[in-house]
C-alpha cells in the first residue's frame, strides 16, 4: 500500500476517534505521535537482522542489533518514569523520542560506511526511545475516567497497527529511491523524519492532573505492592506474552529470506500481517473485556500460543509462517493488553510511576534476552529448535492464566 495513502488513512482515523469516541483530546494526540515514533520497531524487525547479516560474517550475530535495540528499552524504562514523574509525560516523551531521531540516523550512516558496531550503537538508541513510546499507554490510562480505561488502552494499541504498515513501507520506499546510492540507509533517514513530526505533535499533549485526594494518600513500599497478586499476574503476563512473541517474531525474517530463501516481498508481507494482527484485536478486546471478562481472555490468549508452536511446525512454506504470525500477534494483544488491564489495578494513582517502571523494565529485560536469544538458537538448532525451546514458557503462561481464572480474589 503506497505510503501517501497509509498516512492518509492514518490521518482520517484519527480525526474519527476524536470525533465519536468521547474521550479526552489527549487520546487523539497519543494515537497520532505513538505509530509514527514505534515504527522505528517494525523497520528494525523486517530489515535489522538483514543489513546485519550483510556487514558480517557470523550469521548467528544477525540477531544482535534488535537484541540491543530491546537492551535500550529495557534499560530506558526506570529513566522513563522517573523522567514522567519529574517533568510531566510531554516532555518527558519528546526527550525520549530524540533518541530515535539521533538513532536512526546514526543507523543509516552505519549501512553507508558499513559499520556493524555504529548499527549496534544506533539500535541501542533507537530502543532507548521504545521506552518512551511504551509509556504512552500509561498516559492514554491517566487522561481518561476509570470506565474508559479499557476504551483507551484498546484504542492506543489499535494504534499500533498504522505502525507495522508504516515501519515497513518507510523501509521499502527508502530502499527502492536509493536502491543504487544509499539502498537501506534511506529507511533510517525515513525514520529520523518520522521521529521529528512524532515530536511535534506531542506538544499538544496536556498532562493529567492528579487528585487532591490521590496526593495525599500514604504511599505503599513497592515490595508491598509487587507481592501483590494481582501485579505477578499482570506482570507475568506481559512478561512472558512480549519476550515470546519477539522471540519467534525476530527469528522469523532470518528463517524465513536467509535459510529458507523466501522473497524479501513474502518476508516483508509476512511480517506486516503479524505487527497487525498484534493490535488489529483491539478494535475487540474492550468489548471482549466487558463481555467475557479479563480472565477468560489471557486464557484464550495462552491457547493461542499454543496453537502457534503446532502450526510452526508442521512447514516452513510461506502459508505456514503466516498462519503462525497472524496467531501469534493475536495471542499478544490478548495477553499484553489483560497484563496492561491488570496491572491498572495493582496501584493507587501516586504510585504509579515506580510501579510501571519495574513493570517495563522486567518486560523490556524478558524481551530484550529473549531477541538475543533468537539468532543463536535458530542458526544452531533451526527453525524447529526455535518453537520447540518456545514450549516451556506456553506451559508457565497456562499456569498463571488458571491461576487467575480460578482466584475468587482478584479482578474480574
Amino acid at each position: 500500500m503506497p505510503l501517501v495513502i497509509v498516512m492518509t488513512l492514518f490521518v482520517i482515523v484519527a480525526l474519527l476517534i476524536r470525533k465519536f469516541a468521547n474521550l479526552s483530546e489527549n487520546i487523539t494526540v497519543l494515537f497520532l505521535a505513538g505509530p509514527l515514533v514505534s515504527s522505528s520497531a517494525p523497520i528494525m524487525v523486517f530489515i535489522g537482522s538483514i543489513v546485519s547479516s550483510q556487514m558480517m560474517d557470523d550469521a548467528s550475530l544477525a540477531t544482535l542489533p534488535l537484541g540491543l535495540m530491546v537492551a535500550g528499552t529495557a534499560s530506558a524504562t526506570i529513566p522513563a518514569a522517573m523522567l514522567a514523574k519529574k517533568f510531566g509525560r510531554r516532555n518527558a516523551s519528546i526527550m525520549g523520542f530524540l533518541n530515535v531521531l539521533f538513532g536512526a540516523i546514526l543507523s543509516g550512516f552505519a549501512i553507508l560506511n558499513n559499520s556493524f558496531m555504529l548499527f549496534c550503537i544506533g539500535a541501542f538508541l533507537v530502543g532507548l526511545s521504545t521506552a518512551f513510546s511504551q509509556q504512552l499507554r500509561f498516559a492514554a490510562i491517566e487522561s481518561v475516567s476509570e470506565k474508559d480505561v479499557n476504551k483507551s488502552l484498546s484504542i492506543l494499541m489499535f494504534a499500533g497497527i498504522f505502525s507495522a504498515i508504516i515501519g515497513p513501507e518507510v523501509a521499502m520506499l527508502g530502499n527502492n529511491l536509493f536502491a543504487n546510492t544509499i539502498g537501506f540507509a534511506g529507511a533510517f533517514f525515513g525514520l529520523a523524519a518520522l521521529s521529528v513530526v512524532s515530536m511535534v505533535i506531542m506538544l499538544w499533549f496536556k498532562n493529567p492532573v492528579m487528585s487532591v485526594e490521590e496526593q495525599n494518600l500514604p504511599a505503599r513500599s513497592l515490595l508491598t505492592i509487587i507481592k501483590q497478586p494481582i501485579f505477578i499476574v499482570a506482570l507475568l503476563a506481559a512478561a512472558l506474552s512480549y519476550g515470546l512473541m519477539s522471540f519467534i517474531m525476530t527469528s522469523t525474517p532470518l528463517s524465513m529470506h536467509q535459510i529458507h530463501s523466501h522473497s524479501l516481498e513474502s518476508t516483508k508481507f509476512v511480517i506486516q500481517s503479524h505487527i497487525a494482527a498484534m493490535f488489529l484485536p483491539s478494535l475487540l478486546t474492550t468489548w471482549l473485556s466487558n463481555k467475557i471478562g479479563i480472565k477468560n481472555i489471557l486464557l484464550i490468549g495462552s491457547a493461542m500460543f499454543a496453537l502457534v508452536l503446532v502450526i510452526a511446525t508442521q512447514g516452513h512454506s510461506v502459508l505456514h509462517y503466516w498462519w503462525a504470525l497472524i496467531i501469534l500477534g493475536i495471542a499478544w494483544n490478548f495477553l499484553f493488553f489483560s497484563g496492561t488491564s491488570l496491572l491498572h489495578h495493582s496501584y493507587h494513582d501516586h504510585e504509579k510511576h515506580k510501579v510501571q517502571a519495574v513493570n517495563d523494565f522486567s518486560v523490556f529485560s524478558f524481551q530484550g534476552a529473549s531477541s538475543l536469544m533468537a539468532g543463536w538458537v535458530l542458526f544452531n538448532y533451526g527453525w524447529d529448535g526455535v518453537i520447540i525451546s518456545a514450549i516451556p514458557f506456553v506451559v508457565i503462561m497456562f499456569i498463571i492464566s488458571l491461576y487467575y481464572y480460578f482466584s475468587k480474589k482478584l479482578v474480574k
